[in-house]
Formats: structure tokens, C-alpha cells, sequence
């Protein structure tokens, strides 16, 4: 994973950088989840529900990248 650089947060600038930069961790730890559940068998509704959103949400979010690196993909 990129190391990420948590900028000073003494002021507004520094703060919303560092909400940035955890957003884009969140995002990152996420997609990992996703695809090691998935490649773990499990399907998008399981994977949904973990994550408090919609079957269509996880899989419109995910299921291109998660093509593009040669996960196998079940149908529902």
C-alpha cells in the first residue's frame, strides 16, 4: 500500500488534508476488503450488507476494478 502522508493539522488547510488523505485510506482498505471477500466466495450481498449499502451500490463501485484484476465474479 502507498504510504500515506498526514500533513501538519494545526490549521484549516492541514485538517482537510488529512481528511483527504484518510478518505483515500478508507477507500483503499475497502477495496482490498472487497476483493479478498469476494476471492473468499463470498457474494455481493453478503458484502453489501457488511458494508451498510446496496447490492447495486458495492458492485457498481467495485466490480470493474475487481474485473480488471482477474477476480472470477459470481453471478447473485
Amino acid at each position: 500500500m502507498a504510504d500515506l502522508e498526514i500533513p501538519d493539522s494545526t490549521d484549516p488547510a492541514g485538517r482537510l488534508a488529512a481528511a483527504v488523505a484518510l478518505r483515500r485510506l478508507a477507500d483503499r482498505l475497502e477495496d482490498l476488503a472487497v476483493e479478498e471477500a469476494l476471492r473468499s466466495g463470498w457474494g455481493w450481498p453478503q458484502v453489501a450488507e457488511a458494508l451498510g449499502v446496496t447490492r447495486q451500490a458495492v458492485h457498481k463501485k467495485h466490480a470493474k476494478r475487481l474485473i480488471a484484476a482477474g477476480v472470477r465474479l459470481r453471478r447473485r
